[in-house]
């Protein structure tokens, strides 16, 4: 499989990382990982759910959706006994966001829906099919030129105790559009990582703003401040969207774009 500039910088973002994760072929691997399941770059249309997973009636139902057409390429990969899913995933994850672009969709456990669905259904792997409880997912999408290009993470333990990371790269035929996160996600990083990071959100924009007026408002005992050149305009309209104004500070953190750190 040819490594995509994408995945190249992922590389690099995980050995600034020192995380637990080295880098086989293309895609991150904890450490005496095995590769058991490796699919090259074909076209296809893809769906990529933003919602728990649950079936009606035997027909599968979603909220909400990404769905293109593009490359995709994955890697899935057994991990060894002293390592749990979650860590793999957990490292995984950071050193992909290290390298730019932000969370669509992020969910743990049973908030993710029924595991025997995302298994069969959205990767076709029946490896994956483990526990309800013991499964991760996370949609990130690419920031400036490569925002076109989404890569996918998914973890679980099944009931052996057999623990697994799939990884997957998707690379749109034609323009993706705006797409943006679920208020319950941006959420879920805030908290997870204590920060946010939009480098394409210089000055504020009205969908945005709605949106991560209601992420803060899921959870109002929680304070942020705000940076970037557009910071004091982004307060502003946080504001009108409905945050109170003693919830929010300008910050002075060097960024592009807007960043948003909690303030502990």
């Amino acid at each position: 499989m040819t490594t995509t500039p994408v995945l190249r910088g992922a590389i690099a973002a995980c050995l600034v990382l020192a995380s637990p994760l080295l880098w086989a072929g293309t895609l991150p691997v904890p450490v005496d990982a095995k590769v058991v399941d490796q699919r090259p770059a074909v076209e296809q249309e893809r769906i990529y759910p933003m919602g728990p997973l649950r079936k009606i009636s035997g027909r599968l139902r979603v909220e909400e959706k990404v769905e293109s057409r593009g490359q995709v390429s994955s890697v899935t990969y057994e991990l060894p006994v002293e390592r749990s899913a979650r860590e793999a995933f957990t490292s995984a994850r950071e050193a992909l966001q290290h390298d730019g672009g932000y969370p669509l969709f992020w969910c743990q456990g049973r908030d993710c829906g029924e595991a025997s669905i995302w298994a069969n259904d959205v990767f076709a792997n029946a490896r994956l099919n483990g526990g309800d409880e013991q499964q991760a997912f996370i949609l990130l999408r690419r920031s400036a030129e490569q925002a076109d290009t989404l890569v996918a993470l998914y973890s679980v333990t099944r009931g052996n105790r057999r623990a697994y990371l799939h990884v997957e790269e998707f690379v749109a035929a034609s323009p993706l559009g705006d797409i943006l996160p679920t208020a319950a996600t941006v959420l879920r990083e805030l908290r997870d990582t204590g920060k946010l990071d939009y480098p394409d959100l210089a000055r504020p924009q009205p969908a945005w703003a709605t949106l991560l007026a209601r992420s803060l408002n899921l959870d109002s005992t929680l304070r942020a401040s705000l940076s970037g050149e557009g910071a004091e305009a982004w307060r502003e309209q946080l504001v009108k969207a409905g945050v109170r104004s003693s919830r929010l500070e300008v910050g002075n953190a060097p960024t592009e774009g807007l960043h948003l750190e909690l303030i502990r």
